[in-house]
């Protein structure tokens, strides 16, 4: 079974349902309204552990009920918990979630997640050592981020960073994983070229072995060995766009720490991440191995 251990975030989402994006000062009448478990890391966590993995969360919540009601989530879907720090007299990660038709857009307040720390991370090294594939985020400290790369480098272990949310990061950060899943803007943000072929290029010139840009419906770019290859997005009608991105990062690390192929890998989370874009609501629409297994039979 793939061991993964991800270290990232873990927010609760309000997620509220309008017609179009306010204008700031303008108050627009919405429609739903639900909250759902969220936050970057535990998004991955859970993608990963439905599709067959074993996995660790690694991170920190505030003693509210949000915390509490995170924890439980995670470990209704069998992840690991045990090293989810709770920290006293702090809040909570929580997301603000504005749905548009298909589309989404997030304003994140981190709350305990900023607490996490170089320390609470180095703590647990050994669950680290122990795993086939580290999984991150931006969600974050990026001290956090860096000492777990570190540590899972000094291991043998694969590192897989998510660059998001999309921010300047410090010299040689990038150099520290050997795969890195941006999106289209991310990837401009980091390189500062608006072409993607040309900025997933630039990526791997940085010293990231593999690059995946993912593109939304227009599919992923990625590089590998030099080359830059174009894979089209599996058919879907998107209802929640919201988590489609930690799907198909944490259905990557799945592919790729049970031994796939590279190419073989990103057809996977496609596959998964098409599947997530189908429901409403973050880990609520992460798909399941044999969901994901029968699609890619019909392909």
């Amino acid at each position: 079974m793939p061991n993964i251990v991800v270290v990232g975030s873990l927010n609760m989402d309000l997620c509220v349902e309008a017609p179009r994006v306010p204008a700031m000062g303008e108050t627009v009448l919405g429609g739903g309204f639900f909250t759902s478990p969220g936050g970057k890391g535990a998004n991955q966590a859970v993608a990963a552990a439905r599709l067959g993995a074993d996995v660790a969360m690694l991170g920190c919540v505030g003693d509210d009920a949000f915390g509490a009601q995170l924890a439980d989530n995670l470990r209704a879907n069998g992840v690991d918990t045990s090293r989810i720090r709770v920290a006293e007299n702090a809040p909570t990660g929580v997301a603000v979630i504005l749905l548009q038709g298909g589309d989404n857009c997030i304003v994140v307040a981190p709350g305990a997640n900023a607490l996490l720390s170089p320390e609470d991370v180095a703590a647990l090294e050994p669950v680290i050592a122990a795993g086939d594939v580290l999984v991150l985020q931006l969600e974050i400290p990026l001290a956090a981020a860096r000492r777990a790369m570190e540590l899972a480098r000094s291991h043998g272990v694969k590192v897989l960073l998510n660059p998001a949310p999309a921010q300047r990061l410090p010299a040689g950060f990038l150099a520290l994983a050997d795969i890195l899943t941006p999106n289209r803007s991310e990837c401009e943000l980091l390189t500062g070229i608006a072409e993607a072929p040309r900025a997933a290029q630039a990526l791997a010139e940085m010293g990231v072995p593999r690059v995946v840009v993912t593109l939304g419906g227009e599919g992923v770019l990625y590089s590998d060995g030099g080359r830059v290859v174009h894979r089209p997005a599996w058919p879907a009608q998107a209802v929640d766009t919201t988590a489609a991105g930690d799907c198909f990062t944490g259905a990557l690390a799945v592919a790729l720490a049970g031994g796939a192929r590279f190419g073989d890998a990103v057809d996977f989370a496609q596959a998964a991440a098409a599947l997530a874009v189908t429901r409403r609501g973050a880990q609520a629409s992460l798909p399941h191995l044999t969901e994901v297994e029968a699609l890619l039979a019909i392909k």
